[in-house]
């Protein structure tokens, strides 16, 4: 058998694998349906409609137009494709030290579970909705609200204004806590 024929008989083969996993560019999302589906473009600037991206239970994101994603096609059947993961390199947080886990957004705002403290940034507001909430801390509780706050610590209470925290205007016990 020669190199020619071998190569034109797996011809076929190579095709339906090199079409089983790819990377593509989200151009659409829809996240009306149970699973959200994706239109996106391949190589070639192929269009694909329908893809339905698979996301991990309790978590859920709409992808912006232009994040990126992989896609597999069973059989190398591109007539019907599954998107398991999106990401989006214009916006990832980069600065992550080793083990940490951070959730993220394109307007700055994100949930970074650091090595040694959960930081929560946003430059808009920050809302609770519960019934009941408790906030707890073993050695110092501090607020600040536009350079006036307090800092309670076991050993007293301290109030301060105009971010002048190294001048308490008052200090008094502790309230006792039940």
């Amino acid at each position: 058998m020669t190199t020619r024929l071998m190569h034109r008989m797996l011809a076929p083969l190579s095709r339906a694998v090199s079409n089983i996993c790819l990377r593509a560019t989200v151009v659409l999302v829809n996240s009306a349906s149970k699973m959200q589906s994706l239109q996106i473009k391949m190589r070639g600037n192929e269009a694909k409609e329908n893809i339905e991206h698979f996301e991990p239970y309790g978590y859920t994101s709409k992808p912006k137009p232009g994040s990126e994603a992989i896609t597999l096609f069973f059989n190398g059947d591109r007539s019907h494709g599954v998107a398991i993961v999106v990401a989006d390199r214009r916006y990832r947080l980069t600065t992550l030290e080793e083990g940490e886990v951070a959730l993220y957004d394109d307007l700055g705002q994100k949930v970074h579970l650091k090595r040694d403290r959960i930081l929560i940034e946003t430059p808009f507001t920050f809302e609770v909705r519960a019934d009941k909430i408790k906030l707890h801390a073993d050695s110092e509780f501090k607020f600040d609200v536009n350079g006036q706050g307090e800092k309670w610590d076991g050993l007293g209470v301290e109030t301060w204004r105009d971010n002048d925290v190294a001048k308490p205007h008052h200090t008094h016990a502790p309230p006792e806590i039940p």
